[in-house]
């Protein structure tokens, strides 16, 4: 087999070894599964390619992607690659202003959406993007081109020889895509990534899953991000199944519909899993109540390889057969793997999905790494809780005066577009990368992030404090949607707090306390008493400098498009502050929001 050296050359393996597979790409639409075959694959792909070629597309010609996960983003991205050309994807969810700038930024030419939805937003845009020649919509659109019309140039214009010269002529080394960051601190920056980053990125985390051909895994996070689609790649390596899940309401339905094998996820929805297990586990008669709380002890008691004990191992058992198995049957029964990234996992939700047989590999990497830096592996030693894994093959790593993360390899982006002075400054002269984030290797081999070197703040009296480890502490309590620590250039520290509404009203309910509206709830004294006492709870095992002194409760939600959270679900402080700012400096002046902390 010929040696996969650009993305493109996956599609050898369909040609030689995949070639059976029926469902390789599948979405639901109209309430049922649509299955594309390895063969329509390679044929949409190849299509694609001559198409463009057709459209007199030439090696570095950009065109952005504007689309929701699904089988055709596949068959373009392949499209796009073959003929040397470079993909820009886009968040589907991201401001007007976003993609003004991103489109000007990145000098598309071409522009291909997903549906109606998507073109509203950008429907302004398009008639002030320079250099813009064509858009092609996925979904029949009035007045817009279908992208069935390139596969259509593409029968019409046959030219597989000339196609074969032209790949032929791409390097691993070229520029295989623009990816431009979530902008959590300002305006997003364009990633350069080659050929060569993906592919020694993808095949170094395929070493780690426990995949073989025809095995099913679903895909809900953006296929945009480089997360989601250096996994697709990982997938492809392996032959499997992959499941697109569009609707993230239905994610818990699919996903025991198709019963995967594996997916990546962030830690965000393991805290609302985890959080509605809890929760359902507080509505059970008194009994099984008991025994499932108990079952819950035991998971938060849990370490690898045994460490606790043959007893241990015997209640451990006991929970599984009781408690734990529901947990496995609610995602589909046949989990080997879940890889969680793009923020830390808390130890305690790890320990307890591993206790529940439901092993989840905690991996860390950035966009400017493609994104892979470690991750954990299956063999005994290279997992441990609280950290982010070890090294993935090819890579290296240090830990510089400061405490940052600095890394180096073959993953290392080619820099930003149109900005060599930032490049500069986070690829120093020996080409390590400055991550911006603070960590430690612990044991000689295990990288724990602590914090991100920008988000860490200093009260006036002088002290630091980092927000994300206290806050994702307190996210663990199952009546806090979201939270943020604040307090720069304060005396103390103080947080804003989205409650979990779902859980608030069922506890309303279960206390008798009128739930009304959120506008309401969130000023019920009795709320807010109840709130603080979590709070106080997770106060006891921070820093007096760390502790929250303050707390204020919203009734808004925070979202992607509201502003709030990227679309990789971090927190965009700096447009939380600026938004809440009044608010903020309210919750500082007033006493009506001061409690008593130890």
């Amino acid at each position: 087999m010929k040696q996969v050296t650009r993305i493109f050359d996956l599609l050898e393996l369909y040609k030689e070894e995949y070639r059976s597979i029926g469902d390789l790409f599948n979405i639901k639409r109209n309430g049922s599964w649509v299955h594309f075959s390895a063969d329509e694959y390679l044929r949409n792909s190849n299509l694609i390619s001559l198409g463009f070629l057709a459209m007199g597309f030439q090696k570095g010609t950009r065109i952005a992607m504007v689309m929701n996960n699904c089988p055709e983003w596949n068959f373009i991205d392949m499209g796009i690659l073959q003929v040397g050309a470079v993909q820009v994807p886009v968040y589907p969810t991201i401001s007007e202003e976003n993609y003004r700038y991103i489109f000007k930024d990145s000098e598309i030419e071409y522009l291909i959406f997903s549906d109606q939805e998507i073109y509203e937003r950008i429907r302004s845009v398009i008639p002030n993007i320079p250099g813009l020649k064509e858009i092609f919509s996925i979904e029949q659109i009035d007045g817009i081109r279908n992208w069935n019309e390139i596969l259509e140039l593409g029968r019409q214009h046959p030219d597989h020889a000339g196609l074969e010269a032209i790949k032929a002529a791409v390097l691993p080394g070229d520029l295989a895509t623009i990816i431009y960051t979530s902008g959590t601190t300002g305006r997003p920056k364009g990633v350069m990534l080659s050929h060569n980053n993906f592919v020694t990125n993808y095949k170094a985390l395929g070493e780690i899953p426990p995949l073989k051909m025809h095995d099913r895994v679903v895909s809900f996070l953006p296929l945009c991000h480089v997360y989601e689609r250096t996994a697709g790649y990982v997938y492809q390596s392996f032959g499997v199944s992959v499941f697109y899940v569009h609707n993230i309401d239905e994610l818990g339905d699919d996903i025991r519909e198709v019963k995967p094998h594996g997916f990546a996820s962030v830690p965000r929805v393991f805290e609302k899993i985890y959080n509605r297990i809890v929760a359902s586990g507080r509505q059970l008669p008194l009994p099984m109540k008991i025994l499932f709380f108990w079952a819950l002890r035991q998971g938060h008691k849990f370490e690898l390889d045994h460490a606790r004990g043959w007893v241990y191992d015997v209640k451990l058992f006991i929970a599984n057969l009781l408690v734990f198995r529901k947990w496995r049957a609610a995602l589909g029964g046949e989990l080997k793997f879940i890889v969680s990234g793009s923020a830390s996992l808390h130890p305690r939700l790890a320990r307890i999905f591993w206790a529940a047989k439901i092993p989840i590999l905690e991996a860390y990497g950035l966009t400017e790494t493609s994104p892979g830096v470690t991750c954990y592996r299956f063999e005994p030693g290279f997992m441990k809780f609280g950290t982010v894994g070890t090294l993935l093959t090819g890579n290296q790593m240090k830990i510089a005066e400061d405490g940052e993360v600095l890394c180096k390899g073959p993953n290392i982006m080619m820099g930003y577009l149109n900005r060599p002075e930032r490049t500069a400054e986070v690829i120093d002269a020996e080409g390590w990368f400055h991550t911006g984030d603070i960590g430690v290797i612990e044991d000689g081999k295990f990288l724990k992030i602590t914090d991100r070197k920008k988000e860490i703040f200093k009260t006036s009296g002088g002290k630091f404090i980092a927000p994300q480890p206290i806050e994702q502490r307190m996210k663990e309590s199952p009546f806090m949607e979201h939270i943020m620590v604040v307090g720069e250039n304060r005396n103390y520290a103080a947080a804003l707090i989205i409650p979990n509404f779902e859980y608030l009203k069922n506890w309303c309910e279960v206390k008798n306390i009128e739930f009304g509206s959120r506008e309401k709830v969130v000023k019920n004294p009795m709320v807010i008493r109840r709130i603080r006492r979590e709070v106080e709870r997770f106060n006891q095992d921070l820093d007096k400098t760390e502790r929250i002194k303050k707390i204020r409760l919203l009734d808004a939600e925070w979202t992607t498009d509201s502003g709030e959270i990227s679309p990789t679900l971090k927190l965009r402080r700096k447009f939380i502050v600026e938004k809440y700012g009044r608010m903020i400096e309210e919750t500082y002046r007033s006493s009506e929001y001061n409690y008593r902390v130890e």
